[in-house]
């Protein structure tokens, strides 16, 4: 430990502030609505070693999965060199679902890799047999579009991946939006080891680190608690009508968060299956609420949860189960389990939401002479959207109505706020403006 009390807050606000930067050059550089509007992106910065230093306050089920992006970035041979830039959406390596597509780039810092920039988006359509790429009665992950592995971002990848999307215009710009972003975080990290000394600012992240894993650990030592049981249900998976089951134990002991899914159903003949990544990151969520206002969301905090699931069932479900509606849906019901399970051993936490993120997709394809997609065939169209609901009630105060709480966190006109207990969300009306559910990852 290196720093103070005062050193942690300033260098912690510092990377923040990097995060941040990256995702409002993403919003405000991006093309679609899906992006630039209600806000379905993420931004985080890494260091050398895959841990991540900060985040900005986006989207919780982008944020608790991207570091398994960039320990598969990581993984490559050759591995990154200074300066290049990936790109995935691979729900089996460290992806979320196929519209979420993954820049990741390694910040040259004194002619290595001084950490890791990057940036998540959800575009509105990444090809499939229906527009929108989320279609409802997919079987395998094949039907929801093209899967990118992880791969270095060259020309020729960009146009292969333009060629199998239906709105190919769209989709470069928030690609290059996302390079812009991605850009900018690797600015970031170099302006602050030009500032402060690389030796330092290595320093910094490791104390951060560690300081958010002391922080965790000493809130959830205070919740000790075991064999913490819930189970819920799933109304089908768009291809058969049979419920669902979705169980979680919960064992809360030594400042170690543990949730065990054995009991779980297992994987879908539909699109609802998760990815274990994306479990974790619900868990993730759940973690985060419990835990006071001033913890940093970094790597630290993942230390002290632990996730186990059946491989092959619903939410570890093995490559190509389809996972569209996984991302989605079963990742809110999977947080509200939890909370389920804490509730019932006397935990102060919020009552099950709407459990959904209520999505619509729809498109089409356009006339011959219209919209182009660059070489000459007509392009299509598609639309993407989440609907708010609501979210829990708790002993303090009722749950907020008609915003977009949990995993999701997009735009809405509502916003939403955890106090410091992490226990009862409020709303803010902001009348005639729009604005951002505060829930954390």
């Amino acid at each position: 430990m290196t720093l103070d009390a005062v050193g942690l807050e300033v260098m912690g606000h510092a990377f923040a502030s990097i995060a941040e930067e990256m995702g409002l050059v993403l919003i405000h550089s991006a093309v679609s609505p899906n992006i630039r509007e209600r806000r379905d992106c993420s931004a985080a910065l890494f260091d050398a070693a895959g841990e991540m230093i900060a985040q900005a306050a986006h989207i919780p089920v982008h944020l608790g999965a991207m570091h398994e992006a960039v320990a598969a970035v990581r993984a490559l041979a050759p591995p990154p060199g200074p300066g290049d830039v990936f790109i995935l959406n691979d729900p089996y390596t460290g992806g979320s679902h196929l519209p979420d597509i993954t820049l990741i780039g390694a910040v040259e810092v004194d002619g290595t890799v001084g950490g890791y920039s990057v940036v998540r988006a959800h575009h509105s359509d990444v090809g499939g047999v229906q527009a929108g790429s989320m279609p409802a009665g997919a079987r395998e992950v094949f039907a929801e579009g093209v899967i990118v592995p992880p791969l270095r971002l060259t020309a020729d990848v960009e146009r292969f991946l333009l060629a199998n999307v239906r709105t190919a215009e769209t989709r470069r710009a928030d690609l290059a939006a996302q390079r812009a972003a991605v850009a900018r975080g690797g600015e970031g990290l170099r302006a602050l080891a030009a500032r402060y000394g690389w030796a330092a600012v290595r320093g910094a992240a490791t104390d951060l680190l560690d300081y958010a894993e002391r922080r965790a650990r000493d809130a959830l030592g205070r919740l000790t608690a075991t064999a913490l049981t819930a189970t819920d249900w799933l109304e089908g998976d768009g291809v058969d009508d049979a419920d669902l089951a979705l169980s979680v134990r919960v064992d809360i002991t030594e400042g170690v968060f543990h949730v065990d899914f054995t009991g779980t159903a297992p994987a879908a003949r539909g699109n609802v299956n998760c990815p274990l990544a994306v479990t974790r990151s619900a868990v993730l969520f759940v973690v985060r609420t419990l835990l006071p206002d001033d913890v940093p969301t970094n790597g630290g905090v993942q230390r002290a949860v632990r996730v186990t699931a059946p491989p092959g069932c619903l939410v570890n479900a093995r490559f190509p189960s389809a996972v569209a509606a996984g991302n989605v849906e079963t990742s809110q019901r999977i947080a509200d389990t939890v909370f389920l399970a804490l509730a019932a051993g006397g935990i102060g936490v919020p009552a099950q939401g709407q459990g959904t993120m209520n999505n619509v997709t729809f498109g089409g394809q356009l006339a011959t002479g219209n919209v182009q997609r660059g070489d000459g065939v007509a392009g299509g169209w598609t639309y993407y959207e989440t609907i708010g609901g609501g979210q829990g009630a708790s002993q303090g105060a009722p749950g907020p109505a008609g915003v977009h709480v949990g995993m999701s966190n997009t735009r809405n006109r509502r916003r939403a706020f955890w106090p410091s207990d992490g226990a009862t969300p409020r709303a803010e009306p902001r009348a005639g403006a729009t604005g951002r559910v505060g829930a954390r990852s």
